[in-house]
C-alpha cells in the first residue's frame, strides 16, 4: 500500500511573460494626424509559495507537477493596457524547503503560515509607442517587446516541525512511547523498521498545557552515509528544538550506543550538536531497580537522564517534566529567537539526491517546452535605450498611410 506521507517532489515551474506594448498611430475621420496611442503589455503571472498550516504533506503536489503562469497581454490601440497575467499560489506545509533541482543550490525556506515567497518573478510588460513621444519624436514608430519568463524545476522537501525528536536504533521503544504519551498511533511490531515514515504527536502536559514531539524510523550505523532509512529522515528532526536519544536498557554498553546516535548526527550536520539532548533509557520493565542503578553510573553525564517503560508508565511523568523544562530554558529560548539567523540550509549533493528519487519513482517529471515562446534578449526596462531598439512591430497602419504621415511632417 503507497504511503500518504510525501515528503519530498519534483516539480516544473514557469512565469508567465510580459506583454509587448503596442505600436499604432491613431488615425480616425476628423482626425488622421491623432499621433501615437499604443498602449502598454501588461505583467506576466509570477510563481508564489504560500505556507499553510492545514497541510502536512507534500501529497497534494506529487500527481500536479507542472505550474505554468498566465502570459500578460498585449498592449492595444487608445492606450489600451494589456491584461496582467493571473499569479499562481502554491501552498505547502510549513517546513518546506525549496532547492534549484538542476544545481542543488538552496532557493527558499517557507517556514510559517502565511508566509509568501516569490519563486519565479512574472516579466514586465513593454512599453507602447505612446511612451516614447517627445517634442522631438512626435510619432515613434517602435515599442519594447516584453520581459521573458522564468522557467526553474524545484525540488520541495519537508522538514517535520516539531519541539521534541525521538533519536535511536530500531526497536528501541521510539514508537511505543510517542503512542504513550500521546493519541498518535504509529505501528509497533517486534522487529526493525517498523516505522517507515515520520509521525507526529501532541503530548499533553499539566494546565493545558502541550508539546509536539517527532518519530522518524531508526538510525543505524551509517545512516549519514545513506544506509538504512535514517539518512532520508535524519532532516526531519533538524527544526526540532530538542533531542530525545533513547536507549534500551538491555544493551550491552548505553554510552557507546548514545555516542554512536551522536556521531551520525554530527556527520549529517554538525549544527545539530548545539540542540539540547536528554538521553531515556527505555524498558526499564525488565530490569530491577538494583540493576537500574548500576547502569545509571554508566550514562553520559553531560545531559538529563530518565529511565522509562512506556509499557508500565514508569518515568513517564518524570520524562515530561524534564523535557518540559529544557524546552523552556533560557538557552533554549535563546536559540529559538536567534535560529532563524543561524540556520543555515546546506546545498544539497544531487548525485546522491538523484539515485534515491529514481529509487523511490518520484523523479518522473515530464518537461514541456513552449515551442511559440518568443526569445528575447532585452535590458531592464529602466535602463532601456530607445536609440538601440531596433526590432518593432507596426500594427494597423498601411504602407500609404506611413509614407502620408512621413510627408506631412
Amino acid at each position: 500500500m503507497e504511503s500518504n506521507f510525501v515528503d519530498y517532489v519534483k516539480i516544473q515551474c514557469r512565469s508567465g511573460k510580459g506583454g509587448r506594448g503596442s505600436m499604432h498611430l491613431r488615425h480616425v475621420k476628423y482626425n488622421p494626424n491623432g499621433g501615437p496611442d499604443g498602449g502598454d503589455g501588461g505583467k506576466g503571472g509570477s510563481i508564489i509559495l504560500r505556507g499553510n498550516h492545514n497541510y502536512w504533506t507534500l501529497l497534494h503536489l506529487k500527481y500536479q507537477r507542472h505550474f505554468f503562469a498566465e502570459h500578460g497581454g498585449n498592449g492595444g490601440r487608445d492606450k489600451c493596457h494589456g491584461t496582467n497575467g493571473k499569479d499562481i499560489y502554491i501552498d505547502v506545509p510549513c517546513g518546506t524547503v525549496v532547492y534549484n533541482a538542476e544545481t542543488g543550490k538552496f532557493v527558499c525556506d517557507i517556514s510559517y503560515d502565511g508566509q509568501e515567497v516569490v519563486l519565479l518573478k512574472g516579466g514586465r510588460g513593454g512599453l507602447g509607442n505612446f511612451q516614447f513621444r517627445s517634442a522631438t519624436n512626435q510619432a515613434p514608430r517602435y515599442a519594447q517587446p516584453g520581459e521573458p519568463m522564468q522557467e526553474m524545476t524545484v525540488i520541495m522537501e519537508l522538514k517535520l516541525l516539531a519541539d521534541v525528536g525521538l533519536v535511536g536504533l530500531p526497536n528501541a521503544g521510539k514508537s511505543t512511547l510517542l503512542s504513550a504519551v500521546s493519541s498518535a498511533r504509529p505501528k509497533i511490531a517486534n522487529y526493525p523498521f517498523t516505522t517507515l515514515e515520520p509521525s507526529l504527536g501532541i503530548v499533553s502536559y499539566h494546565d493545558h498545557k502541550s508539546f509536539v514531539m517527532a518519530d522518524i524510523p531508526g538510525i543505524i550505523e551509517g545512516a549519514s552515509e545513506g544506509k538504512g532509512l535514517g539518512l532520508r529522515f535524519l532532516r526531519h528532526i533538524e527544526r526540532n528544538s530538542l533531542l530525545l536519544f533513547m536507549v534500551p536498557g538491555d544493551t550491552e554498553d548505553i554510552k557507546a550506543e548514545y555516542e554512536l546516535l551522536l556521531r551520525e548526527l554530527e556527520n549529517f550536520n554538525p549544527e545539530m550538536l548545539n540542540k539540547h539532548r536528554v538521553l531515556a533509557v527505555t524498558k526499564c520493565d525488565l530490569l530491577d531497580e538494583e540493576l537500574c542503578e548500576m547502569l545509571r553510573e554508566t550514562t553520559p553525564d553531560d545531559l538529563p537522564v530518565v529511565f522509562i517503560s512506556s509499557v508500565t508508565g514508569q518515568g513517564i511523568n518524570e520524562l515530561k517534566d524534564i523535557l518540559w523544562n529544557e524546552l523552556n530554558s533560557e538557552s533554549n529560548k535563546l536559540l529559538d529567537i536567534t535560529k532563524d539567523d543561524t540556520l543555515v540550509h546546506r546545498d544539497k549533493d544531487m548525485t546522491r539526491f538523484n539515485a534515491e528519487m529514481a529509487a523511490e519513482g518520484e523523479d518522473n517529471v515530464v518537461f514541456f517546452e513552449e515551442e511559440d515562446a518568443d526569445e528575447y534578449d532585452i535590458e531592464e526596462l529602466d535602463d532601456y535605450e530607445v536609440e538601440d531598439i531596433e526590432d518593432y512591430e507596426i500594427e494597423d497602419l498601411d504602407v500609404n498611410e506611413v509614407n502620408n504621415l512621413d510627408e506631412k511632417k
